[in-house]
């Protein structure tokens, strides 16, 4: 009896030990194998007319995948870059997306020693109008790459590794660049214009009647969520709900928080056309913005898919895309996904209120929490 006993400890204890290995988070790479460079691509003539050369190569051994949306492309429609001109920020103008967990077809495959080469025409996202100094870094969260072996491209603390440029200086004669139409990329499916029809006080721009009315639900539960968001931060007593997608408290942080919902709240509100449904976008994400067009949210095929409210519901990616305009609280896609965003708060609480989806998931509440 003595031994059947021990041989059934012994056989649960290999179980346990085989859940828990499968349970187990990946393995971490030890370190960043992308290394960034990037140089001025100048005009046949002579100069700097926006065009930059990005150079990514995978120094490792193994095979990396990187989402295509983190790595440089023809078309911007990712904020992968900053930009200063004499010290001064300059203003991304490009797509800000909400996209969902990648896909195969997502990926962009750089084999052990491959480099990777995209001429990038950066007046078609930032404004180059003004003549001066420009300092052009490339700077892209890693989130869902990893090597061939399974070691993910993250951090200890859970956050992505970054894949980073050297500072690049430049000398941008703001009356000679290349000019290129703001907006090209590859989110920019259904262009802004005018027109469009005005339904309980929304305008809604290529819209069929079936979509209008899911969108206008989807907006009276987004007005509720930031009514509700709104309501919790001005009772003024931090919780679980705000530690999850925020962070530690600090009076700063939560005042800056308290202030986005204030502005999200009221910009979602509006209802005399103001804010605009556009559903020409036939790209598989959910949504995206212009940061600097408000309050136009082009909306697409993941949207229609998507409950109408909870996680990752239609209501809360309204909240998300009106959090982008740079009148309401300016965020920008850090990461992605509620585990990202809880990795975000817990690391980088100020980064955490830089994201649209950690202002998503918090007015969502799902799971509901105090």
């Amino acid at each position: 009896m003595e031994f059947r006993l021990m041989h059934v400890v012994s056989g649960a204890a290999v179980l346990a030990g085989a859940v828990a290995a499968a349970t187990a988070a990946p393995p971490l790479a030890k370190t960043n194998p992308l290394r960034i460079s990037v140089v001025a691509a100048p005009a046949q003539a002579g100069g700097f007319l926006g065009a930059i050369e990005v150079t990514v190569t995978n120094t490792s051994r193994h095979t990396v995948r990187v989402p295509n949306w983190e790595l440089p492309s023809e078309f911007i429609d990712s904020k992968l870059f900053g930009v200063s001109r004499d010290g001064v920020a300059v203003q991304y103008e490009g797509a800000l997306i909400k996209r969902g967990l990648p896909q195969a077809a997502d990926f962009t495959i750089l084999r052990a020693g491959e480099t990777l080469r995209r001429v990038v025409d950066l007046s078609s996202a930032y404004d180059l109008s003004k003549t001066g100094e420009y300092v052009v870094t490339f700077r892209s969260p890693l989130q869902h790459a990893s090597l061939s072996d399974g070691s993910m491209l993250q951090q200890g603390n859970g956050l992505p590794m970054l894949a980073q440029s050297a500072p690049l200086r430049l000398w941008v004669d703001g009356a000679d660049q290349l000019g290129a139409a703001k907006g090209n990329g590859t989110a920019g499916k259904g262009k802004p214009g005018t027109g469009g029809t005005v339904v309980n006080g929304v305008t809604y721009k290529g819209c069929s009647t079936t979509q209008i009315n899911g969108a206008g639900d989807a907006v009276v539960s987004a007005r509720g969520y930031a009514e509700n968001a709104k309501g919790y931060l001005a009772a003024g007593t931090p919780g679980s709900r705000y530690t999850t997608w925020f962070g530690a408290y600090t009076t700063s942080r939560f005042n800056t928080a308290s202030q986005h919902f204030v502005a999200i709240d009221a910009a979602i509100d509006q209802n005399n056309g103001q804010v605009t449904i556009n559903c020409g976008c036939n790209q598989n994400y959910y949504a995206y913005v212009y940061p600097t067009r408000e309050y136009e949210i082009f909306v697409c095929r993941a949207f229609w898919t998507a409950p109408r409210t909870g996680t990752d519901s239609k209501a809360g990616t309204l909240i998300h895309e009106m959090s982008h305009f740079n009148v309401v609280a300016g965020t920008d896609d850090v990461v992605y996904g509620q585990t990202g965003a809880r990795n975000l708060a817990a690391t980088d609480p100020n980064g955490a209120l830089n994201n649209a989806d950690n202002h998503e998931y918090f007015a969502e509440n799902t799971p509901s929490l105090n």
